[in-house]
């Protein structure tokens, strides 16, 4: 790592930070997600290893319509809180952001008033605390082209960014940092199978902060300008339904020298979910030391209930399907809308990816309160410790913590287990060498 990358990321984490007294890390992973186990095993996490945790909502989870979660910013400052009360985290170690903030829940509305209710959306996320705002306004709305120039898009960033100041001054809370970025890997992963993707350019990247510099410059916000922390940028990372592209650090080598000519910033690196702990590491050594992970936590979630179905239907001498999966199927065949356009392919391959693809969005249905309901039953069904056998049949992965006894042989400790097995390979990349 050269001089000048290791001086950007304490300069960036030490904005991100604002002054918590805590030592500076490599770098952070922000999770993604608004599943309480999932934030449950965060939490745990970090507490164990005496951090701060950044937790990520983006703009379609939530926003000041509620979001498909039904949670305004506020709301989920307070769901989050609730967690961390419950198991005596910190709630001053906690740090919220906000992802792909901009016009996108409103995209097929003419320009004007999808940038008005972002701009509402933004003011919403301010004045509930959140402290790290991803602008992201690089989509068309109603009439325009699906991506737009350069030039529009940071105008439109500076746009927020100004609602944003206007937010921190009037409510008395912290003024927030930004990560700006106009090459966004899509949320939640790929929609199609990846070949070798496209890397950012070291002068598109350049070009980026230089025409956000003049556009906050135009808007009037200088300041913003300094607490701008990160860029997002394609290092060649991403996650489809099936497969996964894996970081090459040789091929961003080129990418990573822009950080030289840009004092204080890091890279931002979105879709890192399913990378090996090697290539999280290597991407903290590139200055990409903002790690963003969702889907692959939600996803070992899954896989850990859906072992533990089939654990419970042997103990009970069940020789149906998993009770649990079949509830799942049922609802997702019932309300199509969070998959119907993201899957293909015959019906046979539909449903392996409904519950098995790597883009995970089966997690948008665990809210449901059927699925809460399915799964209460299955925690119900199964006994106080299950067998350490069937833990190794059905839950390898977390076999030898069970078996050496770090983790408790009881449904909800798996659970959090499997998440924090998910979480270890970014603990490791961003801790302290």
């Amino acid at each position: 790592m050269s001089a000048a990358i290791d001086q950007n990321r304490r300069i960036a984490l030490a904005k991100l930070f604002g002054g918590r007294g805590l030592p500076l890390p490599r770098g952070i992973t922000s999770v993604c997600s608004a599943h309480p186990l999932v934030i449950e095993a965060a939490l745990r996490r970090a507490a164990r290893q005496d951090e701060a945790v950044l937790i990520e909502a983006t703009c379609n989870q939530v926003n000041q319509e509620g979001g498909y979660t039904g949670m305004t910013p506020a709301d989920f400052r307070s769901f989050i809180e609730r967690i961390a009360a419950g198991i005596g985290f910190p709630v001053g170690r906690i740090i919220l952001g906000g992802d792909h903030l901009g016009p996108n829940p409103w995209r097929k509305l003419a320009a004007e008033d999808a940038m008005a209710r972002a701009e509402a959306m933004v003011t919403a996320y301010v004045e509930a605390g959140f402290e790290k705002l991803h602008l992201d306004t690089s989509m068309g709305c109603a009439g325009e082209p699906i991506a737009l120039a350069d030039e529009l898009t940071a105008a439109r960033a500076a746009r927020l960014a100004r609602a944003a100041e206007a937010a921190a001054g009037r409510s008395g809370r912290r003024l927030p940092v930004y990560v700006i970025g106009t090459e966004v890997p899509p949320p939640g992963g790929a929609t199609h199978a990846l070949d070798e993707l496209e890397i950012t350019h070291r002068e598109a990247a350049l070009r980026t902060f230089d025409i956000h510099r003049r556009a906050f410059a135009e808007a009037g916000v200088d300041a913003a300008l300094e607490r701008v922390i990160a860029i997002v940028v394609q290092p060649g990372v991403e996650f489809g339904n099936a497969n996964v592209a894996l970081y090459q650090p040789e091929r961003a080598r080129d990418l990573i020298s822009a950080l030289d000519e840009m004092k204080g910033l890091l890279f931002e690196a979105h879709s890192t979910d399913y990378q090996p702990a090697s290539s999280l590491a290597a991407l903290v050594d590139g200055g990409f030391a903002i790690l963003k992970v969702g889907p692959g936590l939600t996803f070992a979630l899954r896989e850990a209930l859906y072992g533990l179905d089939a654990i419970a239907n042997i103990l009970s001498g069940d020789k149906g399907a998993g009770r649990l999966a079949a509830t799942m199927e049922e609802i997702m065949l019932a309300q199509p809308d969070h998959w119907a356009g993201h899957y293909s392919g015959t019906s046979r391959e539909q449903r392996l990816q409904r519950h098995f693809g790597y883009s995970d969005r089966i997690r948008y249905y665990w809210p449901d309160a059927r699925a809460t309901q399915a799964v209460d039953q299955l925690l119900a069904r199964l006994p106080g410790t299950i067998p350490e056998t069937l833990v190794s049949q059905y839950l390898a992965r977390l076999y030898p913590d069970v078996v050496e006894k770090r983790v408790a042989a009881k449904a909800r400790d798996l659970c959090l287990a499997a998440v924090d097995a998910a979480l270890a390979p970014y603990a490791a990349a961003t801790a302290p060498r």
